[in-house]
């Protein structure tokens, strides 16, 4: 079991925060199947103290979806602090997490994400502030370090230890290597052992061997989930039985898994409304096909999706034409 301080987690793997995926319906049927945890999208430290109200929809946890963590980013320390006590407010999370690991160049040219990597001081005032402004457990997300030739991870864990964090979650990348190469393992054992609050995993778990592998080889508390739960939130059952030593479960049938897909953009405009809820399915959605013979004449269809009643029409479609 997993402790975030005085948060318990039922189980060792979790979601990550993905912008333009982990909204609140994936959420949902991801700790549905087996995750112990998740966070939402990564939202804009600014945007919520100057009260943007898309920012604020990305907060939206129900209270049957928890543990939930909302995650902000920024590079003001004061900023963050009054971000996070308003991110707590609007959402009722139970955990605030920092994003210091975000590659994408426009957050990374403006000090944020993976940007504070090469300031480990500031970052530490950030988790600092951030701990001041809410009475519930704050965590940080980074990576292997900001390029080669500035591998600080061991470091930076410490520092976000020592400000305050009640645990990390370590990429196994530099934020020169985006998302391409080999996840570094070693660099997230050497932050696990140079610290004594809880560690996640994550980097390159795309099975259930995978997440066993490596809870096993960084001794690390928990694994988080990111790219390899595109299309698949099955992943977190079987990969809830490979740690436990257990037989792992079968996909089910691409049936089912459609049903499931339709479900969560159903669920998704129950919240959104079926103009927004169509818009992230159409790169959504696809994911569900990823390896299914004969499948892209029906992912052409889901990328151009204009509404529920079309989205029913191209499921049923996929269920009779790909069975």
């Amino acid at each position: 079991m997993v402790k975030i301080r005085d948060l318990e987690l039922s189980g060792r793997t979790a979601l990550a925060p993905m912008a333009g995926v982990s909204d609140f319906a994936f959420r949902h049927i991801c700790l549905r199947l087996g995750a112990a945890y998740t966070v939402t999208e990564m939202v804009s430290a600014k945007a919520l103290v100057y009260n943007d109200e898309k920012t604020k929809a990305l907060l939206y946890i129900p209270e049957e979806d928890r543990p939930c963590g909302a995650q902000i980013f920024g590079h003001e320390p004061d900023v963050m602090g009054e971000a996070a006590a308003i991110a707590l407010e609007i959402s009722g999370a139970d955990v605030i997490d920092i994003n210091m690991g975000c590659p994408v160049g426009k957050i990374v040219k403006s000090g944020d994400g993976s940007a504070l990597m090469k300031d480990p001081e500031l970052a530490g005032r950030i988790v600092e502030a951030v701990c001041a402004a809410v009475r519930v457990p704050v965590t940080v997300k980074f990576r292997k370090g900001f390029d080669g030739g500035s591998v600080n991870a061991v470091e930076f864990g410490r520092i976000c230890e020592k400000a305050g964090a009640s645990a990390l979650t370590v990429h196994g990348r530099t934020r020169a290597q985006m998302y391409a190469g080999k996840a570094d393992w070693d660099i997230i054992r050497d932050v696990k052992n140079s610290v004594s609050i809880p560690v996640f995993a994550n980097g390159d778990v795309f099975s259930a061997d995978d997440a066993e592998h490596i809870l096993r080889y960084t001794c690390c508390d928990g694994v988080m989930i990111g790219r390899g739960s595109f299309g698949d939130p099955w992943l977190f059952a079987q990969a809830n039985a490979a740690i436990a030593g257990e037989g792992i479960p079968p996909l089910p049938s691409l049936a089912e898994r459609i049903d499931l897909a339709e479900e969560q953009i159903r669920l998704l405009a129950s919240y959104a409304g079926e103009r927004k809820a169509c818009v992230e399915a159409r790169h959504q959605l696809p994911w569900y096909l990823h390896g299914v013979a004969h499948a892209g004449y029906y992912k052409q269809q889901l990328v151009r999706l204009e509404s529920l009643e079309q989205l029913h029409e191209i499921c049923r479609g996929i269920k009779k034409d790909l069975k």
